[in-house]
């Protein structure tokens, strides 16, 4: 699987929460917002949703049966074709450990609830922009490579 980035005018993201509700409002939020989003109720629900379609951010709750959150990130961080995907985690769990354990695992953003709609907005464009530019630092290095006369 790719990790490649929805490029269309509408940044895809995967919401992944136990809780239709939160599932729900954030997938409301987003819309109006512009973006075009998948939900997934469940870490396994995560995995199979990337199987099958790239997405531009994961907005991920910590807090699942099953699979949690950083159990999630750990199987994306080990994956070649997702561990460049944004995770920003959403968790009511504000402590040390976990945050400290995210950022070990390469989490992007780490945001408590009840969710500030405004921060969430605010992170989640910069996490877009920071992507696109990664994305297309990497082609620009990939067609230097491929210039003719390159060593």
């Amino acid at each position: 699987m790719s990790s490649e980035a929805h490029t269309g005018p509408r940044p895809h993201i995967l919401i992944v929460d136990d809780d239709p509700h939160t599932l729900e409002i954030l997938g409301r939020w987003l819309a109006r917002e512009g973006y075009s989003t998948t939900s997934a109720a469940g870490g396994m629900a995560c995995l199979e949703v990337l199987e099958r379609q790239p997405v531009d951010v994961i907005v991920l709750d910590v807090m699942m049966p099953g699979m949690d959150g950083l159990q999630v990130c750990e199987r994306l961080r080990a994956n070649e074709g997702w561990r460049a995907i944004p995770v920003m985690l959403l968790t009511a769990k504000d402590d040390m450990e976990t945050r400290a354990r995210g950022m070990l695992l390469g989490v992007s953003e780490y945001l408590t609830k009840p969710i500030n709609k405004h921060e969430l907005f605010n992170r989640l464009r910069a996490q877009i922009r920071t992507r696109e530019l990664e994305r297309r630092l990497s082609e620009t290095a990939a067609s230097i490579g491929d210039a003719p006369g390159k060593a």
